[in-house]
């Protein structure tokens, strides 16, 4: 079938299992409870961009490109807008957008078309002047709060440093990290003294250090979701292989016995280096 064919049939799908004599869980959700589901979708996707696997990738593609027509006929069925409106936009919005490609816009700065910036500056120009969007009050108004706090903080950082708000040299940078951690000692030793009294001053002292450490991949051009998401993989397979050894020896995972975890774990870490 042709990609229309194939939408159309995905379409059909959906109103199948919304209408009458469809899947009652399908005909029970509504847009709030499909927004867990949209946001697992996505990281599951993303996982599988990852693992570079093909066959994955498309599955996940496709359960994305479920979750958009479902919600979006959510919103048909309500009379509230259709699917059809939704392409539509997007197609407008993307032409409207892109008038280098299809509107034979060029830079008289490169013969070869637009730069990547040129067109970013351009796209907010056209926000303001053929969308009736308002200039922002602040540049970070432009970084949706609904992210996830580590993502939102890297962007953040990036608006900011765009406008030349950012650190000279690495070096300040490190410092500014080692004065956050000693903070956050500080503060966690507090803590310990009081009982856990101060749990909320700990918690403002990590989100600092967090903050910081966000702000170092972002000078290094690391995303730091990517990273994290590489770390927590990193870790998931060492622990899993101290699990293994520990169950082939017939010892117990606590904490009597850290020092023979501790030793797979340094297998683990040897064994990945290798």
């Amino acid at each position: 079938m042709s990609v229309r064919e194939t939408f159309q049939s995905l379409y059909d799908v959906v109103v199948r299992l919304r209408g009458p004599g469809g899947c009652p869980w399908d005909r029970e959700q509504n847009p709030s409870t499909l927004r867990g589901d949209l946001i697992e979708e996505t990281y599951e996707c993303v996982e599988a961009i990852d693992e570079k696997d093909p066959a994955h990738i498309a599955e996940e593609l496709g359960d994305i490109f479920l979750l958009a027509t479902m919600l979006s006929y959510m919103y048909e069925e309500t009379g509230l807008f259709s699917v059809a409106d939704v392409l539509t936009g997007i197609v407008e919005k993307l032409i409207r957008r892109h008038p280098h490609v299809f509107g034979g816009t060029k830079s008289k700065d490169s013969p070869e078309g637009l730069t990547s910036a040129q067109v970013l500056h351009n796209w907010a120009k056209i926000k303001v002047e053929q969308e009736g969007r308002r200039p922002k009050n602040s540049i970070l108004d432009g970084v949706s709060s609904g992210l996830p706090p580590l993502d939102r903080a890297w962007k953040l950082q990036k608006k900011a440093a765009k406008a030349g708000f950012d650190w000279p040299d690495i070096e300040g940078l490190s410092a500014k990290i080692r004065e956050e951690l000693d903070e956050a000692r500080e503060a966690a030793g507090e803590a310990v003294h009081n009982d856990g009294t101060s749990n909320e001053r700990v918690e403002e002292e990590l989100g600092d250090l967090l903050f910081s450490a966000v702000n170092l991949c972002r000078y290094l051009k690391v995303e730091p979701s990517l990273a994290l998401r590489r770390a927590n993989s990193k870790f998931a397979g060492r622990f899993k292989y101290v699990e293994q050894q520990m169950k082939a020896g017939g010892q117990e995972m606590k904490k009597e016995n850290l020092a023979a975890m501790d030793r797979y774990w340094n297998e683990a870490k040897s064994m990945g280096k290798k």
